[in-house]
């Protein structure tokens, strides 16, 4: 398999550079791989991943940075080469074939471009799991990590999911044939706890128990980054698990693909305590504030959660998580992340508990911004965590990152650069800079 990649790999070739790009700049493209090194190159290589691609025929374009076209165009204009690889079965669970791919396409740039005054390893989503992990995995290799909307617990993710679709299907679709791992029928357990999601906005009881199941994995009710916060977040957090918890998580095609690739289920709730999960969720008082709205018992139904039959994990797709997907915090270089507050894909927590496993908190700046939606970020804010993270490899020390001198830096940047993607409509706004001091939750179910 190694043989093959870097077969694959080798078989870059150059190509003229798009009408976007200035004409001096070398492009090698395959279709799983894309290189841009401009003729002003300054030594620095961003080796971008990408997040998770849950099916065709997204994406189009193999991405170089978390914003498609703004971020590169500044990078590339500025001297920095770009790197990505599509990873080996493109869409799923690609983190082991990832940390394979990028090495080899790391290994072809230095044998065939020159070996870069400096690596820095960037991702986004799962993309920013897996730079923190080829950074750790291979210390002399990589400078720095920029980490954006990251998930560094991959494992503690999926588990995470079980326990919000457990919830669903016990107290929202009591009864039904639903599988949540390992399913027969994968679609009709899917439509299952859609339906019972969508059919519980309507009433009080309904909107209290998809309060408690977002709150057992701390999922915020901002679902839009174009729209303000809501006030009454129980919409947006329905949003959040019926898109990204059981269309994204649930028993159908997501989970289907990473049993495959992990050889079994590696997700758990056996030993689980919910009572104490959600005592220690920081959305515990509105769902008691939901469930005393409802005149709904939140003990009768903790009690029926304590009483369902659990599930139980297959010990060798537990391991092969922790081989590709759990970060360990064994992390020598220095590192940006860069997150929405209220991020409900990948929450803020993770980051968080990443900051704690590595222990040592000169080598890592978290960074904010006060939005809601997923990778929700401009590319001026982009640009901006890179610049801090460059800082500090070129001084030593860390810049000042108060959220006046981040929003003065980002909004330096012009228009141009201050649009925001929403994964709702699929369309850009212009927005202006928030980043914001915050300290999230602690991550109710991490690995480690």
């Amino acid at each position: 398999m190694k043989r093959l990649v870097i077969a694959a790999v080798a078989g870059l070739i150059a190509v003229a550079a798009p009408a976007t790009a200035a004409p001096q700049n070398r492009v090698y493209e395959t279709a799983n791989h894309r290189v841009e090194v401009p003729a002003n190159w300054n030594g620095t290589l961003l080796l971008y991943s990408h997040g998770y691609y849950p099916e065709p025929p997204y994406p189009l374009t193999t991405m170089l940075a978390n914003r498609e076209f703004d971020t590169p165009e500044w990078l590339l204009r500025n001297g920095f080469a770009l790197a990505a690889s599509e990873f080996e079965g493109r869409y799923g669970y690609t983190i082991e074939p990832a940390l394979r791919d990028q090495m080899a396409l790391l290994d072809w740039f230095e044998k065939n471009v020159g070996k870069p005054r400096r690596t820095i390893a960037t991702g986004s989503s799962m993309g920013g799991g897996i730079a923190a992990l080829l950074a750790e995995r291979n210390p002399h290799r990589f400078d720095g990590v920029l980490a954006m909307c990251s998930e560094f617990d991959a494992q503690g993710s999926w588990n995470t999911a079980l326990d919000i679709t457990f919830v669903v299907k016990t107290l929202l679709a009591d009864g039904q044939d639903i599988d949540l791992v390992k399913a027969k029928d994968p679609q009709g357990s899917t439509q299952a706890l859609l339906d019972a999601v969508t059919d519980a906005r309507d009433d009080d009881a309904g909107r209290a128990r998809i309060a408690l199941a977002a709150a057992l994995g701390n999922i915020p009710g901002w679902y839009s980054a174009h729209d303000p916060q809501p006030a009454d977040q129980l919409n947006d957090q329905a949003d959040w698990i019926y898109w990204a918890y059981i269309s994204g998580m649930g028993p159908g095609k997501g989970r289907q693909d990473l049993e495959r690739r992990a050889g079994g289920n590696p997700s758990f709730n056996i030993g689980v305590d919910y009572r104490r999960q959600l005592g220690r969720s920081s959305l515990s008082d509105e769902v008691r504030k939901a469930y005393a709205k409802a005149g709904l018992n939140l003990g009768e139904d903790l009690d029926k959660l304590a009483k369902a039959p659990r599930i139980a994990p297959d010990p060798r797709a537990v391991a092969y998580m922790y081989r590709n997907g759990v970060a360990s915090g064994r992390l020598t270089v220095p590192i940006v992340t860069l997150h929405s507050t209220r991020d409900g894909g990948a929450v803020s927590d993770q980051v968080r508990w990443y900051g704690q496993e590595i222990g040592r908190p000169g080598q890592m700046r978290q960074l904010y911004v006060e939005r809601g939606g997923h990778c929700a970020f401009s590319a001026a804010e982009e640009l901006t965590a890179l610049k801090t993270l460059l800082h500090k490899l070129d001084t030593g020390h860390w810049p000042d990152t108060s959220p006046a001198k981040l929003n003065a830096a980002a909004t330096g940047y012009g228009d141009t650069y201050q649009n925001v993607f929403s994964l709702v409509t699929f369309t850009d706004k212009q927005m202006p800079a928030a980043f914001t001091r915050f300290t999230p939750p602690q991550f109710l179910r991490p690995s480690h």
